[in-house]
Order: C-alpha cells, then structure tokens, then sequence
C-alpha cells in the first residue's frame, strides 16, 4: 500500500490517490502517513475528505502530529480541531509541547476549549482525564419517540448514541437506554418506564485502570463518570479504555524487566533517554548484587576445603531465581485481574508452598541422579546440593508469592517486585542454605 502511495504521488494522480484512501480504514491510512517522508506528509493529508482526516489524525503517533499542526494554516487546524471528539483533542494536547497547545486552544471553539481544559484540570490517572462529554443525554419524562429526535438532533456530534443515559433536571444519573431498547418500545413509553436504573457508574478521580477493568468485569460498551453528587459529567467508551489497558500492561511489563516505564515507542526514544530509563535500576541491582559477592567470600574456607561445590553455584541461583520468577508473574496476573487480594494472602503461601515441594522434590531428584552418574560426584556432595536445591526452591516460591502482594498492600506497584529484585533476594538466601547445608553434611 504505502508503494501504490509513493507511486500516485509521484505521478500526481491526487484523484485516484483521494478515491484509494477514502477506502481505507483510517487506522490503516494513518500507518500509511506516518511511513511517508515527511515533506510528503501534508499534501497526502490535506487529500483526504475532512471527515476521514479527523479520524485519521487522532490514530497517528504525536511527533507526527506536531508535524502537521505546524504545517497546518489556522483554517486549516481550525476545521480538524472541529471534527475531534473532546477526548481525543485531550489526548493529542497532552502529547504536544507548550507552543503547540497554545496555538491549538487558540483556534479551538469557546465552549469546547472550556471542556478540554475542565478534563485537563483532572489527575492524569483518573476517569475524569480519559472521558469525554459528548454523550447523548435523555430526561426521563421523554416519549420514545422525543428520545428519537433528540439522537437525531444531538447525535451527530457525540462518540456514541447506542447508549443514552438519563438524568433529572439537575443532571444526577437515574438510567439509561440502549437504542436497541428505544427501537423495541412503543413510541409512547417514557423513559422511567423502559430505562435500566441499575447503572455501572465511575467517579471522576476513580482510578482509570479500575475503570477500564469494569469493561471487562461487566462487558460494556461505555461507561457513565458522575461527580461526589452523582451527577453525570462524562462518560468513558470502550476504546479509550483499551488503550489504558495497553498502557498499563506496557507498564508493568517494563518495571518487571527493570525499566522505568515510557510512554514513547521504542524506535522514538533517543539512545540517552533509553540509557537514563534503564541504567538507576541496573546500579541498584549491581549493588545489592554486591550481597552474594560478599556472602562467597564469607565461605572462602568452605570452598577451598570442596571445591566442587563451586561448579554448583549458577545451577542452584538460576533455579532459585527462575522459581521465584514464576510465582511472582503468576501472583500479579492474578492481582490485575483482582483473582487475588491481600487477605488471600495465607491461602497463597500454602497453595505454593505444596507446588514447591512438588516442584523441589521432582527437580532433586532428577539432579541426585545426574550428579552421581555424570557428574561422579560423592553421595554427600549430591545430597547437599539437592537438599539446598529443595529448600531454595521452597523460599524462592514463598518470596515470589507474597512481595508482590505485601508491595500491593502498602502501596506499591506489585510489578515492581517481579524477576530482577526476587532474584537478588532469592540468589543471597540460597547461597546461605547452600553452605549452611554443606556446613551440615561435609563439616566444611
């Protein structure tokens, strides 16, 4: 596609260019754009019906909306301001430095510009910053069929007119209708009569990531944001609260690889800025990987006496490490998904304490056997380091369960707690049994 592109343009085929984009999707258009050298990029633009390039605006990356809003004249910014939902401007506002924001306020309409900086003034994280006001709002004394031509008067302009809320004079939520309802009813019926008054609700500073998990929880299509009265201000649809999923599965998969989460792509961010994300955590790590340095040397002796026992170190740390691994990415999954809350915490130990030994059992025994018959080691250096791999095993399984929870309990991102950290804590403890152990077994 993006070759078919660079070929009409090059022969100046505009017309057929206009006809070919207008039957794309705008996702699959805004792909394409954002591929085209950027000298390009505004002609192409400025091709498409004014309708479709709104949409296709909203779904390309911010620099390249920067890009063409520097580009744009003031008419020009004026009509695709026009054409976005409140949401949306938010959400390209919130990406663009200072001068380009002042330039886009000043061509928005009053009323809108009034909106937008009322959702800007809410916390980043909140419901209030990711809803939109554009809903279709009814009054419960409406007819079926004044509900009707409101949705064609009003409808036009709002994200969605599927679901209708309704509200009292004072704006308090009472319900809501789905066209579908509208549709099957009597043009007579009032809305009182055929709203569903048990309504999924948000506040305006709920957490946006618990607001995004009640789409799933209750399988919604959008969901309607009151304030401390229970008035509605907004509502929340269901594409803005996929890209808070995608945000915040990003983000966790990054503090559990270590990384100080980003909101730019890879291929956006300068080789300075990915440094600086990702080398505090490595230097934390390196230092409290300093422990099992000093832990070795504190069994210098040991060693000396066994020598063999060395060669047994990396086994025993990634075993430990990778046990610790799997508890740990289990119990956040578990704890996003709300399947786990801190007073399960008791019912979790027990449960992977049970898998430990399982897990302990079956592994030592395997390395009993690979360690007298390859390795030709004596029967007590095998049953030192199987005992120490048993109980590493069961510690690394206690750590990787519970820090994610207790992290959760007081506050923290249970992410955080995930591989890199439960590693640290699980290779110093198992180094400890390790030596204890042979200290035991072998008197060294």
């Amino acid at each position: 596609m993006y070759e078919k592109v660079i070929e009409l343009l090059e022969q100046k085929k505009y017309h057929e260019l206009k006809s070919m984009l207008a039957d794309m999707n705008e996702a699959d258009i805004a792909s394409v754009l954002m591929e085209l050298p950027q000298e390009t990029l505004p002609l192409v633009y400025r091709i498409l019906p004014k309708e479709l390039a709104a949409e296709v605006f909203v779904n390309m990356e911010s620099d390249a909306q920067e890009f063409l809003i520097k580009a744009f004249s003031d008419s020009e910014l004026r009509e695709v301001l026009d054409e976005l939902y409140v949401d949306d401007a938010v959400d390209i506002i919130e990406e663009m430095p200072a001068n380009v924001v002042k330039r886009i306020l000043m061509h928005t309409d009053p009323v809108v510009r009034k909106s937008i900086n009322e959702i800007l003034k809410y916390p980043e994280d909140s419901a209030g910053s990711i809803m939109t006001i554009e809903y279709v709002d009814l009054k419960k004394y409406m007819t079926v069929d004044d509900a009707f031509t409101r949705i064609r008067r009003t409808g036009v302009d709002k994200e969605t007119i599927y679901i209708c809320y309704v509200t009292d004079d004072n704006r308090k939520l009472l319900g809501l209708v789905t066209v579908k309802d509208l549709l099957l009813s009597d043009k007579s019926k009032k809305m009182f009569e055929i709203m569903e008054t048990n309504v999924i609700s948000v506040t305006t500073l709920e957490d946006k990531e618990i607001v995004a998990d009640k789409f799933q929880k209750y399988d919604l299509m959008a969901i309607p944001v009151v304030d401390q009265e229970e008035r509605l201000v907004g509502i929340v649809t269901f594409d803005d609260a996929m890209d808070v999923l995608q945000d915040e599965n990003t983000e966790d998969i990054e503090k559990m690889a270590a990384i100080t989460p980003t909101d730019k792509p890879y291929l956006k961010m300068g080789i300075v800025e990915t440094w600086k994300k990702r080398v505090p955590w490595l230097l934390l790590l390196m230092v409290s990987a300093t422990f099992t340095g000093k832990i070795i040397t504190s069994f210098e002796d040991a060693l000396q006496a066994q020598i063999v026992l060395t060669s047994f170190i990396p086994m025993l740390m990634d075993t430990g490490g990778n046990c610790g691994g799997q508890s740990s990415v289990t119990i956040i999954r578990a704890l996003s998904l709300g399947d786990v809350r801190f007073g399960d915490i008791f019912k979790v130990i027990w449960k992977e304490f049970r898998v430990a030994l399982l897990c302990g059992v079956t592994l030592a025994i395997v390395n009993f056997g690979k360690l007298m018959l390859f390795d030709r080691v004596g029967v007590l250096v095998s049953l030192t380091v199987c005992l120490t791999m048993l109980f590493t095993i069961v510690f690394a399984k206690f750590v990787g369960a519970t820090l994610p929870i207790l992290a959760k309990k007081i506050g923290f991102d249970p992410a955080v707690m995930a591989s890199p950290f439960i590693t640290t804590i699980v290779d110093a403890i198992s180094l400890i049994i390790y030596f204890k152990t042979a200290g035991l077994i072998l008197g060294v």
